[in-house]
């Protein structure tokens, strides 16, 4: 069953309880006021017919058992009374004494329960029935001398109020019954438009499972309501996801490219070695068929072992290298503390005297960083500036590489400056991408491109940044700007 025909029985559940409650009520107030309105009448009318009969009424005498005079009182006739409601006149002893013409062969009936409750001087109204015929009836005592001689029955027709609340009550059903039909069109109508938005909702999340097309958006030009905000609220979450999924498809391709690249360089040691490990197999194998002096094969071997000796130690690094990266991609957070960057500095430099380079190595005054503090990791920072100054002297033949500091508002800039080959300006937006080699040193100098991809994520560790200032067969400067500790 959808949502838009459960809330529609709901409204019209709801709606039909109201109607039967509020016409239940209005039926229990009506008949109460026309029969209080009737007996209202009715007593009045009993009043005045009283009141004219005792003026009327004779007095006989007679003689008791006991020898005393006792009186007693002759009941009128009624029909001088100018009345349209039944009269009827009843001894104490029960017996009709007199009625109206209206009532012809008839009479108002009297049980012995109210006929009883009559003599003892108690007013009663009550509904009676004569030949199919309802009848208000009031019953009210004759008393003469404080003592009741009679009953005056005074009744009325209330088959019109019987037939009133009849036709009030079909009228009602009638009227509540198409009420309810239209309430329920209407409902199930308005439903339908208002739940129209959570279809498109629906079509939209079936487009998008089907063909993975993110670019589809709800459309909904209605008020800012609670359909109108989740809408909004969907269609800032397809937006999220998109974004999502296009940084998830460009990781994915990074992805394939990095391990495409990482296989590429590892393959090439791996090669090197297996084939200086053939070559020093096949050299002891056929050493029986073709004699070789000691001294050569100390020698092929020596020469084997360099080249292996070299090409693991280039893996080396360039697994050193894939396992920072893979921290970086984990979310690794480095440990850090407030360190002085000058002893930092210092020891890089010392370790850059032993780098192979064949230009002069430039060191600014350190003085200015006397006391100054940054918030970082020893060496993470070190690993860092020293990428830095060994790509410096890797691709600098002549000139120089210089080092130099310096301090703006709250960070500490340290700049390297070489006069090397320098780059492209369109390569400049790549050269922090993983193994991504500018085309001016590519087959120049040897180098895996991760070093930068290294460096501009422990610069991003230590809220750093990097700026790069380059020029072709000019040279290049990088200047790193770490915070100080406030």
């Amino acid at each position: 069953m959808s949502i838009r025909l459960r809330l529609t029985l709901w409204y019209t559940g709801i709606l039909a309880v109201m109607i039967i409650v509020l016409g239940i009520v209005l039926f229990l107030v009506l008949e109460n006021n026309l029969f209080n309105s009737e007996k209202d009448n009715l007593k009045t009318q009993g009043d005045e017919v009283y009141k004219e009969m005792l003026e009327s009424l004779d007095r006989t005498f007679y003689l008791r058992p006991d020898g005393t005079l006792g009186y007693q009182y002759e009941l009128p006739n009624l029909n001088f009374l100018s009345t349209s409601y039944f009269l009827q006149v009843v001894n104490k002893y029960g017996e009709l004494e007199d009625k109206s013409f209206a009532l012809f062969d008839y009479e108002i009936p009297m049980d012995e329960e109210t006929f009883d409750a009559v003599l003892n001087g108690n007013q009663v109204i009550k509904t009676t029935n004569i030949n199919n015929v309802s009848l208000l009836t009031l019953y009210k005592p004759i008393i003469l001398q404080n003592e009741v001689v009679g009953v005056l029955q005074v009744a009325t027709i209330i088959d019109d109020i019987y037939t009133y609340l009849n036709t009030f009550q079909w009228i009602y059903i009638f009227s509540s019954l198409i009420l309810i039909g239209i309430a329920a069109t209407v409902g199930l109508f308005m439903a339908r438009k208002t739940l129209k938005p959570i279809e498109n909702v629906i079509l939209a999340a079936n487009q998008i499972e089907k063909s993975t097309d993110l670019d589809n958006r709800i459309l909904y030009e209605g008020p800012n309501d609670e359909i109108g905000r989740l809408i909004h609220t969907i269609n800032g979450m397809l937006s999220r996801i998109q974004i999502i999924y296009a940084e998830l498809e460009d990781a994915y391709r990074l992805q394939r490219r990095f391990v495409s690249d990482a296989s590429h360089e590892l393959r090439t040691p791996l090669t090197t070695i297996r084939g200086n490990i053939e070559f020093l197999e096949k050299m002891w194998q056929s050493n029986n068929e073709h004699k070789m002096s000691e001294q050569e094969k100390m020698n092929l071997t020596k020469e084997s072992v360099i080249d292996i000796s070299s090409e693991a130690e280039r893996m080396s690094l360039l697994v050193n290298d894939l396992l920072s990266l893979a921290r970086a991609d984990a979310g690794y957070e480095m440990e850090k503390e407030n360190i002085s960057i000058k002893p930092i500095i210092e020891q890089v430099i010392r370790k850059a005297q032993y780098l192979p380079k064949s230009v002069d190595f430039i060191v600014d005054d350190l003085e200015l960083l006397k006391d100054i503090q940054v918030f970082g990791n020893n060496e993470y920072l070190q690993q860092m500036l020293f990428i830095f100054i060994e790509n410096a002297f890797k691709y600098t033949e002549k000139g120089y590489v210089e080092l130099k500091v310096k301090t703006v508002e709250n960070q500490v800039g340290i700049e390297i400056t070489d006069t090397g080959i320098g780059m492209k300006k369109e390569d400049i937006p790549h050269i922090f991408n993983r193994f991504y080699r500018a085309d001016v040193s590519r087959g120049i100098k040897p180098g895996t491109g991760l070093g930068l991809s290294i460096a501009k994520w422990i610069i991003e560790e230590h809220s750093g940044s990097v700026e790069v200032l380059t020029s072709l067969e000019s040279g290049t400067t990088f200047i790193i700007w770490i915070p100080l500790v406030e």
